[in-house]
């Protein structure tokens, strides 16, 4: 009997901490949003802040270096207004690393730089005071993003910073890093052009970098023994990742190299878009938020646990003041200090919609060409009500941000969670649907049966550029790979043909494209479909696959040349698309449309678009004199052969005709 009840005291006992825990009134704590709680520098004083409202005591360290030296000074903070605690230290601190402590509930929780750190020594653990000013490259401030009429002009590709310059053909002297990146000149040993100049032979218009803010998986000290990570595991959101500058030990280093990076890329008229994981931090009860403020940065369950949606230990509350203040002013820090020219948000479906809309107004507001899109989802359920959540289905809400089209993706390739499942270049039947709704950008076009399309019951977008089109991108197979994998007893030439018509589908269709690094060689990773922590053996760009697929190479660079000189195929409006863009017809393995009437101006008067996704000549019939564009590989941006009566459409193709 004692024994029971002691074991129920017990139980009562850790119920009450964890209901304790969860139900922490996180509204009665002050939230001085409108605070400046970045370290302000002068050259005659420092003025530091926290904001930690249940804390009893907050010490600041000082230190030389950002590494393993001891602390030359030590302060007591003064605890003012509105739970911030703030000293101001006198002398000129530039290039001085320091660390906050917070003792909470009677307990020293770890140093931290401050999640305002805007510089941070060697595997972040120490912020440094920086002078801004002094890290900006020659003529910083003449630096210009490239201007977009539309967002839909846009031509995407997602690239992750080691893999591209990383293997040895690549021709790099800084392979793996912000510089290597944009070095100019760079060839195979067959001369075959790398790096930024392949990006500019390409066309596209916006790279979209893998996660480049400080992340925890690197080891920055040894960067000669070789490490992979994508870095979707935040530590200091508003640095540079380390590993990628020349010195991961001096702070400002990683900072000019990444500024000096964006800069020739916008020198050479390509836009630069930051991946960005504010929904989940890398580490849960020894993040810099839990260091700060315990519990409050997170959302939980009612048990007091910590909700997941992440699928990474823990989930963000964007819809709390100090962590949508946080959120809004990072990215208006990455907008304004580094000319970053829009932003991807991981699992954008974990913040709510307030937050993600007073975002896209404060970033577009300084930058107006800003492109602004995330993964419409969650990777697991969550404590914010469905309807908050920025989800794919509530993009009408949002009307400033894209979202991925899961839809057209799996459409034309197959379920990314199946491998043998087969898609519309592939063989699949009943994904004509999905390819229409992929095609007029996921908005309301009365042609469409929406019961039919794989996983959208009713249009999402408002407008067709909120349509992020893609086939594949970092996660899950490559395309090369998942068609390999799906179709294992199909000839080579055959999967490089369902390659190309698939992203000929993605570049001709109305939504915004995007395009997954290295996929116009046909990229393989040895067909691993999660790659976050593989070798380069695995991650990098082989340089050797252009050389051996220069065919499959020219024909994405003419296919971006089309998209780019033809307006027709990305028209602006929702209302222009019912207007101008007409089904022909269709089939399981045969999808055809008209673009009438010069529509957004192009001049052609009438494109016809047809893609022929079975194994036979497809004869179609047409009605007067057309011009052939595109027929299989071959491009005729003139239109010298004239067509009439009927088209033979080449097997496994997109072919396109046109009328002046």
């Amino acid at each position: 009997m004692k024994y029971t009840l002691l074991i129920s005291i017990v139980f009562m006992y850790f119920n009450s901490c964890n209901h304790h825990k969860n139900n922490t009134d996180f509204g009665s704590y002050p939230t001085p949003v409108k605070e400046n709680l970045w370290a302000q520098y002068s050259q005659k004083s420092t003025l530091f802040k926290l904001w930690s409202p249940k804390s009893e005591e907050v010490i600041l360290r000082l230190y030389r270096t950002g590494n393993n030296s001891k602390s030359y000074a030590k302060y007591s903070l003064n605890k003012g207004d509105e739970g911030i605690w703030v000293i101001n230290v006198d002398g000129d601190l530039n290039g001085i690393y320091y660390t906050f402590q917070v003792k909470s509930d009677n307990k020293w929780l770890n140093e931290t730089p401050g999640i305002y750190a805007q510089a941070v020594g060697v595997n972040g653990n120490k912020a440094m005071v920086v002078d801004m000013e002094k890290t900006n490259p020659k003529n910083w401030q003449n630096d210009i993003s490239p201007a977009l009429n539309y967002q839909n002009e846009a031509i995407i590709y997602e690239l992750h910073i080691r893999d591209m310059t990383i293997h040895p053909q690549s021709g790099s002297s800084m392979p793996g890093t912000y510089l290597g990146l944009v070095e100019t000149g760079t060839k195979s040993p067959n001369q075959i052009t790398t790096g930024i100049d392949h990006l500019k032979e390409l066309g596209i218009t916006h790279v979209h970098l893998l996660p480049s803010f400080d992340h925890y998986s690197i080891d920055e000290a040894n960067l000669n023994t070789p490490q992979f990570n994508w870095g979707y595991d935040p530590q200091n959101y508003n640095v540079p990742e380390g590993s990628f500058s020349t010195d991961p030990f001096i702070a400002e280093v990683r900072i000019k190299e990444f500024k000096q990076m964006v800069q020739t890329f916008h020198a050479n008229g390509i836009g630069v878009i930051m991946d960005v994981a504010y929904n989940h931090t890398g580490k849960t009860d020894e993040s810099n938020f839990n260091q700060e403020v315990p519990n409050y940065y997170y959302r939980h369950w009612e048990d007091g646990s910590y909700s997941d949606a992440a699928a990474c230990g823990n989930e963000t509350a964007s819809e709390r003041p100090m962590m949508r203040k946080f959120m809004i002013e990072s990215v208006l820090h990455w907008t304004k200090e580094y000319h970053i020219d829009g932003f991807r948000f991981d699992l954008m479906g974990i913040h709510d919609i307030e937050t993600m809309n007073i975002i896209a107004k404060e970033i577009l507001k300084i930058n107006p060409n800003a492109l602004l899109y995330g993964e419409g989802w969650t990777a697991k359920d969550s404590p914010l009500p469905e309807e908050k959540r920025t989800l794919k289905k509530y993009m009408q809400q949002i009307p400033k941000f894209a979202a991925f089209s899961d839809d057209l993706r799996d459409g034309l390739k197959g379920s990314v969670f199946e491998d043998e499942s087969l898609g519309f270049v592939s063989g699949a039947v009943k994904t004509e649907e999905s390819i229409k709704f992929g095609i007029v950008g996921a908005i309301q076009h009365p042609q469409i049966n929406y019961n039919s399309v794989n996983y959208s019951e009713a249009p999402w977008a408002n407008e067709p550029w909120q349509s992020v089109n893609y086939v594949s991108c970092h996660d899950n197979h490559t395309l090369f790979d998942k068609l390999k994998i799906s179709r294992p007893n199909t000839d080579s030439k055959n999967l490089i043909a369902m390659d190309k018509l698939a992203n000929a589908i993605v570049l001709t269709s109305q939504g915004t494209p995007f395009l997954h690094a290295g996929s116009e060689m046909l990229r393989t990773k040895n067909g691993e479909h999660n790659s976050y922590n593989l070798p380069d053996s695995i991650n990098q760009i082989n340089w050797n696959r252009k050389n051996e697929y220069m065919e499959v190479f020219e024909y994405y660079k003419n296919l971006i040349k089309l998209r780019k000189e033809h307006p027709a195929f990305y028209m602006t409006k929702g209302s222009d698309i019912r207007k101008h863009l007409i089904f022909q017809k269709t089939n399981d393995s045969l999808v055809s449309f008209i673009l009438e009437d010069n529509a957004n101006g192009d001049s052609w008067e009438k494109i016809l678009v047809i893609y022929n996704a079975s194994n036979e000549i497809i004869d179609y019939k047409i009605e007067g004199i057309w011009q052939e564009a595109v027929s299989g590989s071959t491009f005729d941006f003139e239109g010298s052969t004239f067509l009439k009566n009927h088209i033979k459409v080449p097997v496994l193709s997109m072919y396109i005709a046109f009328q002046k």
